[in-house]
């Protein structure tokens, strides 16, 4: 095995095969960014049971309470990630994750009633700028691919009394789920309530306010199916 190979092992890619075209200057490029996540995982692991040892944190990643915060192995964590982890059941992210740029996981929005908090499974993959307002709670299964600019709102105001102001009539928490396997486009927007099966794809900038079966593709504002993947 190669000092390559072992490097790419490092960061959770077993058996990957680079494009011939990547020249060595990229790669070494790749191997210093990668080399300081490592390094900063093990500052940000330290004296903390939940997180494990071999994450890869970037630049400016924030986290309020980590006591609430679980990670598994590999994950990664990549520049100007925000977690606030004061939940009644915490942020669990599984093993070999990747949280894209900038992403931002709240999961209390007031002081009056602490949120729900997030559960993502292994191998779960989001791009950058994704939003996750957990206060209803955010369920997340495995091997999602998922884009950038995604948001899930785990929360919705009640509005049902035209006699009294909106923000005094509370909030309804339903919470999100997402199954295995699932592919997300970019710009996706998870209302309160909403579910999706297993191996679902869903089409860039859909709205989903609803629950949705297994294998369907959906796509729209709102979202419906437009076909089967069987």
């Amino acid at each position: 095995m190669n000092i390559l190979d072992k490097l790419l092992k490092l960061a959770g890619k077993d058996n990957f095969r680079l494009d011939p075209k990547i020249d060595t200057g990229y790669i070494l490029r790749q191997c210093y960014k990668y080399g300081c996540m490592i390094v900063r995982g093990k500052i940000f692991t330290f004296g903390h049971k939940n997180i494990a040892k071999n994450v890869f944190i970037g630049k400016h990643v924030k986290v309020i309470e980590k006591k609430f915060l679980t990670i598994g192995k590999k994950t990664k964590l990549q520049d100007g990630v925000y977690i606030d982890a004061l939940s009644t059941e915490g942020v669990l992210i599984g093993d070999n994750v990747v949280i894209g740029r900038n992403t931002r996981i709240e999961c209390t929005g007031g002081l009056q009633s602490i949120g729900k908090g997030v559960k993502i499974g292994n191998r779960s993959v989001f791009g950058n700028d994704c939003f996750f307002g957990a206060a209803g709670g955010i369920e997340i299964g495995d091997d999602i691919v998922a884009g950038q600019f995604i948001r899930f709102h785990s929360e919705n105001h009640n509005f049902s009394n035209v006699n009294e102001l909106i923000r005094e009539q509370g909030v309804t928490h339903k919470g999100i789920k997402i199954g295995n396997n699932c592919w997300i486009g970019a710009g996706v927007v998870f209302l309160d309530g909403a579910e999706l099966g297993d191996g679902c794809v869903v089409g860039a900038n859909a709205v989903i306010t609803k629950k949705f079966p297994n294998n369907v593709i959906i796509a729209g504002i709102p979202a419906k199916i437009l076909n089967y993947r069987h």
